[in-house]
């Protein structure tokens, strides 16, 4: 075979697969776009009827957020793996972010509440089903440090479970960052600290062999729409691994400090333990 032949061969090839991306990519966006606005419908029907009965507690709510997440996973080439169990009590959950895969991954264990920096609101489609969920959105200043503890105090009160990520940011997906220990001052209020525990949780994304390790990492100044229709494209299927470590005693703990700390340790040990198999 010549040459030229060999080279118009690669580019057949490397045009046909660029059109079965294309198309897979068009194929999925239909398809979570479908979903989505579905959860969405069935999502706000079920919380007006829930409303009088539950306040602003999603116990029914909630199992929609968690399936259409699921489905989600599903549709974007993900399988889902958990190691442990989501814990019994009343508090929270703090997890390190990589993603906004993240969001996805966590909702589909339980019925939770986020918390986000407040510029998620703008956000396309994340935004908005952040704001329908009851996303609690906080600004990053120690001037508005007290309200969004009280914020995250009066949702742990009337028994929502709460999630967010100490980082601050999000990571490359191959190292954990330090922890900011600012939110953990909501867990030590006088009227919650007795009775809540937090629980650590790891969040690992482990792609297919032939893509770069930080594939589905979403950090630094990458544009939000590239990243999703980059998922959206690729062929081979991925895991997200994520362990549920054991249930902590805010009461056990002189501060935040110590506790943000002992967070930190049980996530960073569980993410190593994954990034080594």
């Amino acid at each position: 075979m010549r040459l030229d032949d060999k080279e118009n061969k690669h580019k057949v090839l490397f045009s046909r697969r660029n059109q079965i991306s294309l198309i897979r990519l068009i194929l999925r966006l239909i398809l979570i776009f479908s979903l989505l606005l579905t959860g969405a419908l069935i999502f706000s029907t079920v919380r007006l009827l829930e409303w009088p009965l539950f306040g602003k507690n999603n116990k029914i709510s909630g199992y929609v957020t968690k399936y259409v997440c699921k489905f989600s996973l599903v549709i974007l080439g993900l399988n889902l793996s958990v190691l442990g169990s989501p814990m019994a009590f009343k508090g929270a959950l703090v997890s390190n972010h990589i993603s906004w895969l993240d969001i996805f991954a966590l909702n589909s264990l339980e019925k939770i509440y986020f918390t986000a920096k407040s510029e998620v609101a703008r956000w396309p489609i994340i935004g908005w089903l952040a704001i329908l969920t009851g996303t609690i959105f906080i600004r990053r200043s120690k001037s508005k440090s007290k309200e969004q503890v009280s914020a995250i105090e009066k949702r742990l009160i009337i028994g929502q479970r709460i999630i967010f990520f100490p980082e601050g940011t999000s990571s490359d997906g191959t190292t954990v960052l330090p922890f900011k220990s600012t939110l953990f001052e909501s867990f030590f209020e006088k009227r919650v600290k007795d009775f809540l525990y937090v629980q650590p949780v790891t969040i690992f994304y482990l792609p297919d062999k032939n893509y770069d390790p930080r594939v589905y990492a979403w950090f630094d100044d990458m544009s939000f729409v590239q990243h999703f229709f980059w998922i959206l494209s690729l062929r081979n299927r991925g895991e997200i691994r994520v362990i549920l470590h054991k249930p902590l005693k805010v009461g056990s703990y002189r501060n935040r400090k110590d506790l943000a700390g002992d967070c930190y340790d049980r996530i960073t040990r569980g993410f190593n333990q994954v990034l080594m198999e």
